[in-house]
């Protein structure tokens, strides 16, 4: 039940999403992801057609304010009911404006600058004041939601001036923007007068937020199932084969990290109760992306694997086929480690072995299908690593009775 404070009680009490367990995802917020399909394909192109350090610190940026519009929008989503007209109404314009930050996003750092920004602000801003008055009425989230609407109002202000500069002081004041939230959210969106947010007092429920943060790791890897596919019906010959079966097994083995464990890592945080807040917002604002991006940065490397198996792996090779499984599974290794899940020291262990291997890779001028095997047996060895370690606590538990 939603809570209500001395002072009153909520005044649109139908907006607000009841607390009956695990609230299961509305067809308006998965049709709201369906965009994002397009936009992990428009950052996934844009690395590609750039790939060096300038080009990935720039995806990294633009995957950066994509995630935040997204992740808000959930976690509005998290309060209020998707399924009530006002509250679709708004979520469908996020929709649209999501669609036009991605359709934005190859230009973000040239002409389409400032239209970026300014549609990123747009839904920013918007959406906040919305839910603001939506829950108009409950005390600790109307608190919470004023001291969030002044924060968000000055990253997205920030934002825009970013877009009226030119590179490189566009890249300084966006990482900027993503900086200042990062500080924000952390803090508790601090404002004077209005005191902090504490964590404790966002009503979460977690399980809803890892379902819907579930979804996105599986648009990200359906988008890199799209790019081989897609390569593959360009190419098919008995070598694009082979290596597409190589990119896709790639892709089950991440998928598999993953989801293994999906189902308990949902019971702890809806189990969390007031801890909830502060675990997800650790967990889905700050670890989340990097998974996402370790899932992006892996497809270009498939791409690349489709085209030119038998070339030299270089650099710029080893940094998409190596270095994206490894970014993967340093975010997955944190998130395990948060949630006290285990599994952590081999994640970690697999990134460093992945990253050592990296200049062996390009010293010996190993074949870029070589890399992408390599890449493959190490995650499916944090697969087995995981197996055992499930076998074995099991036998340290005992027999399972038939009363429990």
């Amino acid at each position: 039940m939603t809570r209500s404070g001395s002072d009153g009680h909520p005044l649109h009490p139908d907006l607000l999403r009841p607390r009956r367990g695990v609230e299961r995802t509305t067809s308006t917020e998965l049709f709201f992801d369906l965009v994002y399909v397009f936009t992990i394909t428009q950052l996934s192109h844009y690395l590609s057609r750039d790939l060096d350090w300038s080009g990935a610190g720039r995806t990294a940026v633009l995957l950066g304010l994509v995630w935040l519009v997204w992740i808000y929008t959930v976690w509005a989503g998290n309060w209020l009911r998707p399924d009530r007209a006002p509250v679709r109404a708004v979520l469908l314009l996020v929709t649209l404006g999501s669609l036009l930050l991605a359709a934005a996003l190859p230009g973000a750092f040239g002409d389409n600058g400032l239209l970026f920004a300014g549609v990123y602000a747009a839904v920013q801003v918007g959406r906040t004041v919305f839910a603001l008055w939506a829950i108009r009425g409950q005390p600790w989230l109307g608190d919470s939601f004023r001291q969030c609407v002044v924060w968000v109002s000055g990253t997205a202000a920030l934002a825009v001036v970013g877009g009226l500069v030119d590179t490189p002081a566009r890249e300084v004041i966006w990482i900027a923007v993503i900086a200042v939230d990062a500080i924000g959210l952390a803090t508790g969106f601090p404002v004077p007068g209005l005191g902090r947010s504490a964590p404790e007092h966002w009503e979460v429920e977690g399980g809803h937020l890892a379902e819907r943060c579930q979804a996105f790791i599986l648009i990200a890897l359906g988008e890199s199932i799209l790019i081989t596919g897609g390569t593959l019906t360009r190419h098919l010959d008995r070598g694009t084969i082979a290596a597409f079966l190589l990119a896709f097994a790639g892709s089950v083995a991440l998928w598999w990290v993953y989801f293994d464990r999906a189902q308990d890592v949902m019971a702890v945080l809806a189990g969390a109760g007031e801890r909830a807040g502060g675990l997800s917002r650790l967990v889905f604002n700050y670890l989340h992306p990097v998974m996402v991006a370790g899932i992006v940065v892996t497809a270009v490397g498939d791409e690349r694997l489709l085209r030119a198996p038998g070339e030299p792996v270089g650099w710029a090779g080893a940094l998409v086929m190596l270095g994206g499984p490894a970014l993967f599974l340093t975010g997955h290794a944190a998130y395990q480690l948060v949630l006290r899940d285990g599994g952590a020291v081999a994640r970690f262990a697999a990134a460093v072995l992945l990253l050592a291997l990296s200049p062996a890779a390009v010293a010996l001028r190993s074949p870029v299908a070589v890399a992408a095997s390599a890449a493959l047996l190490v995650t499916v060895g944090v697969i087995v690593a995981d197996q055992v370690s499930a076998r074995r606590a099991g036998q340290s538990r005992g027999p399972r009775s038939p009363l429990r």
